[in-house]
């Protein structure tokens, strides 16, 4: 497999894994979650620069549904980091706070609490919409064949980690941040570090195959009708 690819994967996993230690913010403590933030956003750029053949060929070519659906997804994960950058740097005590930034804290926080919880859902979203193309890579490198059985251990993995996503999805009112119901998130102090990341980890896959079958099912409705149908 070429070296690219590799990278690229290193580079997807990182972020993937640094999404839940994000939304932990107490928990995990604000100097870190900075440092994090600043370290996914250097990622992201860097996902970019990888991919920098899809963003020259973004107005090149015809627009398909399925191609559609994909750019958008892509956008809406773009502004929102554009919105986590902006938002970090004014609210910053860390990283930042050398920068000769006074006031704005107050709306940069709103823009801040939407951009992470949206973002967390599109970023969660273009994963489960790229799972195939991962997948394949990943059995590239490892030189591992597909296997029905194996597949159908990872649909029933998937449907218990969605089904458990749905739960904490609810239990932890994440509908009302994203609809800046509240703008203040509650964090349990006594609860552990790791239930956190595992109810957000249950999430992020819940967004994934939420995002894996509808572009499935995206790309059966696109297909052409034969004849007789």
């Amino acid at each position: 497999m070429q070296k690219k690819n590799v990278i690229k994967i290193i580079v997807d996993v990182l972020m993937t894994a640094a999404m839940p230690i994000l939304m932990s913010y107490m928990l995990a403590g604000a100097e870190i979650h900075e440092w994090i933030g600043a370290g996914i956003f250097l990622l992201f750029i860097l996902h970019h620069i990888l991919n920098y053949k899809w963003i020259s060929a973004l107005f090149k070519g015809k627009y398909t549904v399925v191609r559609a659906v994909n750019t958008a997804v892509n956008i809406l994960v773009f502004v929102c980091m554009l919105g986590l950058m902006y938002s970090g740097i004014v609210m910053s005590r860390y990283v930042f706070a050398f920068l000769p930034i006074e006031g704005g804290i107050a709306f940069a926080r709103k823009i801040h609490m939407l951009c992470s919880y949206w973002g967390f859902a599109f970023m969660s979203l273009h994963l489960g919409m790229h799972w195939n193309f991962i997948m394949g890579m990943i059995r590239k490198m490892t030189k591992v064949k597909k296997s029905n059985i194996r597949s159908i251990v990872f649909k029933a993995l998937a449907a218990i980690v969605a089904g458990y996503g749905i739960y904490a999805f609810i239990k932890r009112g994440i509908a009302d941040y994203m609809l800046l119901k509240t703008q203040f998130v509650f964090f349990d102090m006594s609860e552990p570090l790791i239930a956190f990341l595992l109810n957000y980890a249950a999430i992020m896959g819940l967004f994934a195959v939420i995002g894996h079958y509808f572009l499935a099912v995206v790309k059966k409705l696109s297909l052409p009708k034969k004849q007789g149908e």
